[in-house]
């Protein structure tokens, strides 16, 4: 599975942060991204990153409570 951000959709109201810190990420700007380890990825399809198994129930989870509905989950 991978993962991404609609920046247009985002609240940055943080869930996705406060459920999956090692994927999500609020921003400078105060909207999520997803984050590779250390980097941070642009918004958008092209910012999406592969969800290790470890992590996948906690991303549906920030998927389904995230209240601007931003997080895209895409299946491989």
């Amino acid at each position: 599975m991978k993962v991404w951000i609609d920046q247009d959709r985002c609240t940055g109201a943080g869930l996705c942060e406060l459920l999956e810190p090692i994927v999500f990420t609020i921003g400078d700007d105060g909207l999520a991204v997803v984050h590779d380890g250390d980097s941070l990825l642009p918004a958008g399809p092209a910012g999406a990153v592969t969800v290790s198994p470890e992590s996948e129930r906690q991303v549906l989870e920030a998927s389904q409570a995230c209240p601007g509905r931003c997080i895209r989950i895409d299946s491989e």
